[in-house]
């Protein structure tokens, strides 16, 4: 690493930001504003900051991670898993918003990896709809469960109305996420992904949304970025086991519901399913195996442009079989 590289790292919150440049420590703490965002990018600027790593944390940081991306800087969204085990593998202990931020300076200078591009506003947007609509999905599934337990009528039928509202709720953020998907020209690759077996608008919807990389990653990648990367866990003579971790939980959900309705209803994945099982896996492995395979079938016919069964190809007559 060059002399000449400079970093900076972010520590967010509600209503301050904190800055440390690194390797010259210059730190300042400023309010999570427009006015406060301005006056910390004229310091890194004065610093010549290249770099500019943030902790993935949620909403507070929209704003900041906007006007970084307008004023050019390098950005990178980092896991926060990954800068705890920084801070451990440091020996720090001390946790403060100024400590944290120079935490996460040191970390920009030496993990160059990090740095990719960021999405752009449509699918930043869309995301966040695909957030909402999952929400909703959420406060569904608890409103009707509080339904069967019920005894009350008034409040029976306080449940069913709520359910009816969130129903309609779903229903605008799906059409608002499809006129998101038309003006970002992503609509042939929503076609394509309802063409697969056992996926629906529900999937489709998020895979589309947060799920970007898809048709564009290597197998490995992807499979990791989805959650359905086996890893192993091994030690010594313990063989170890392996089990899927990490990646996006939504997409992973998305993919074994897929997965779910194809070994149900689609003939060849039915039989495969069926297989795995009389071959002693249990049923839930034997899904998220045929997931991980669903998973890179779509991306191939993704980057071939195609839908399922346009013309003769060997993923038409095994659909699970990437190219």
């Amino acid at each position: 690493m060059g002399a000449s590289v400079t970093a900076a790292g972010f520590d967010v919150g509600r209503d301050f930001l904190d800055v440390c440049v690194a390797p010259v420590n210059a730190c300042r703490r400023a309010s999570n504003t427009d006015a406060g965002i301005a006056s910390l990018l004229a310091l890194l600027r004065r610093h010549r900051v290249t770099r500019v790593v943030l902790e993935a944390i949620g909403p507070y940081a929209a704003r900041l991670v906007q006007a970084l991306v307008a004023g050019q800087f390098e950005v990178a969204i980092v896991d926060p898993r990954r800068i705890k085990g920084w801070r451990t593998a440091q020996g720090g202990r001390a946790k403060t918003d100024k400590v944290d931020a120079k935490l996460i300076a040191s970390f920009a200078l030496v993990m160059p990896d990090v740095f990719r591009p960021l999405p752009d506003a449509d699918t930043l947007r869309l995301r966040g709809l695909s957030t909402r609509r999952r929400q909703l999905t959420e406060m569904m599934a608890m409103e009707k469960t509080r339904l069967k337990q019920a005894l009350d009528p008034v409040v029976a039928t306080s449940h069913r109305d709520m359910i009816e509202l969130l129903k309609s709720q779903r229903a605008a953020i799906e059409a608002e996420m499809l006129a998101c998907i038309d003006k970002a020209g992503l609509t042939e690759r929503f076609d394509i992904l309802m063409s697969a077996p056992g996926v629906g608008t529900a999937v489709a919807l998020t895979l589309v949304a947060d799920l970007p990389e898809l048709g564009e990653l290597d197998r490995r990648s992807i499979a990791s970025l989805a959650g359905l990367a086996p890893h192993i866990s091994q030690s010594g003579l313990d063989r170890g086991k392996a089990a899927i971790s990490g990646g996006r939980p939504c997409v992973r959900a998305a993919l074994y519901m897929a997965a779910l309705v194809a070994s149900r209803s689609h003939p060849p994945i039915k039989d495969e399913y069926k297989a795995m099982v009389s071959a002693g896996k249990p049923p839930k492995v034997a899904l998220i195996a045929i997931a991980r395979k669903h998973l890179l079938a779509l991306g191939a016919h993704l980057r071939e442009g195609r839908k399922w069964g346009t013309r003769p190809h060997k993923n038409d007559t095994q659909p699970l079989t990437p190219t």
